[in-house]
């Protein structure tokens, strides 16, 4: 079992910026890659940014050149860096983590979200 407790959302002004964490507890020693989702009232969810363990990073288009993702893998955590926000980023945010347990796949674990308001 892993726990994902994120942190840092809150309300900001367009332009502003923010940065989340994502704490990781538990069987930490089978985390794999690990991202940021984000959920708008009456949307999807949808992937923001990925990060595997070795590092390499993706990048959902509207947030590319804006947000960067980076780990920890010492500290166990994730963190989110978003600059020049927009009200459109207006969104739940969540951790998710791919941890290796017992079988050949990875098993998704979730946070609980954190609230990120930009205002206009």
């Amino acid at each position: 079992q892993v726990q994902l407790v994120e942190s840092g959302g809150g309300l900001v002004q367009a332009g502003g910026s923010l940065r989340l964490s994502c704490v990781a507890s538990g069987s930490t020693a089978g985390i794999d890659s690990m991202g940021w989702y984000r959920q708008a009232p009456g949307k999807q969810r949808d992937l923001v940014a990925g990060i595997s363990s070795t590092g390499m990073t993706n990048y959902a288009a509207s947030v590319k050149g804006r947000f960067t993702i980076s780990r920890d893998n010492a500290k166990n955590t994730v963190y989110l860096r978003k600059n020049s926000l927009r009200p459109e980023d207006t969104a739940v945010y969540s951790c998710v983590a791919d941890v290796y347990c017992s079988g050949a796949y990875p098993v998704g674990y979730w946070g609980q979200g954190t609230q990120v308001t930009v205002s206009s």
